[in-house]
């Protein structure tokens, strides 16, 4: 692996992670939040990581192992890992509490219609903090490992979670800015749940690099795109709805997977 592949790859998930601070800054700095605009961009990102998972991540990880496996055996790990990168996902999803879900919709005008400070926000906004981060983690090591194979898909990637990184920094600041009476604590608090990506990746890299092979990578390379599926389907899409109108969700979703088939289309 070679040393700018890393620096890309990291810089990639510095930049996916932090984006939390873009949320945290629409709560600090605004008085109402662009609902149209963050549908159309929720359903962006769901698009480029649906189309990138099945037309490229997917096929890609196969390929990658055949040398070493054969083609049906590296076909049978790919889509096992698929689906385990589903399932780890899945499982970090039901382990949090649905009544600290970091997905769940919030304006910044819910800022300006309860003043009054109140400890229950404060530790509603904390442990969607702590979900988010936890979350984060396996959406780190997605972008980083995209980063290290191939710039190509990583930047896309990395855009998309960025994007989708937006709500879940509303998500935060909300209800700790109203809930202490300060839009700073809230711009803070929101901004550090990001930071998760980039450790999450650190991690990956610390762990697993030393033993990287064409099969473990072809594996890990896989479970990523069963990691971006389910967060399109179970994260991306309902929120995207639920903040715009049905259609808004539906065109940002087309939109995204036209992006990403030029994208790759260009680089051929």
């Amino acid at each position: 692996m070679e040393t700018g592949n890393f620096w890309l790859a990291f810089g990639l998930t510095v930049f996916a992670g932090l984006s939390t601070g873009i949320g945290s800054a629409l709560a600090f700095f605004t008085k109402s939040t662009s609902t149209r605009f963050l549908s159309v961009s929720l359903g962006f990102s769901a698009g480029v990581m649906i189309y990138v998972s099945f037309v490229e991540i997917l096929p890609k990880a196969r390929d990658v192992m055949i040398p070493g496996l054969g083609e049906k055996t590296a076909a049978w790990y790919a889509v096992l890992a698929f689906f385990a990168g589903i399932l780890i996902i899945a499982i970090i999803d039901r382990l949090i509490p649905s009544r600290e879900n970091p997905h769940e919709v919030r304006r910044v005008e819910d800022i300006s219609q309860n003043r009054s400070k109140d400890p229950r926000l404060v530790r509603m906004g904390l442990f969607t903090a702590i979900a988010i981060a936890i979350h984060n983690f396996p959406e780190g090591i997605a972008t980083f490992i995209a980063g290290l194979s191939d710039s190509t898909i990583a930047i896309p990637i990395a855009v998309a979670i960025a994007i989708h990184n937006i709500p879940e920094g509303i998500a935060v600041s909300v209800p700790i800015s109203y809930g202490t009476g300060s839009r700073r604590k809230g711009f803070y608090l929101s901004f550090l749940s990001g930071l998760a990506e980039p450790v999450g990746a650190l991690l990956a890299y610390l762990i697993l690099m030393p033993f990287l092979s064409d099969t473990l990578f072809g594996m890990i390379f896989a479970g990523v795109a069963g990691i971006m599926v389910f967060i399109s389907i179970d994260e991306l899409l309902p929120t995207a709805r639920e903040y715009g109108l049905h259609h808004h969700a539906v065109f940002g979703f087309v939109g995204g997977m036209i992006v990403m088939a030029l994208s790759l289309l260009l680089f051929i």
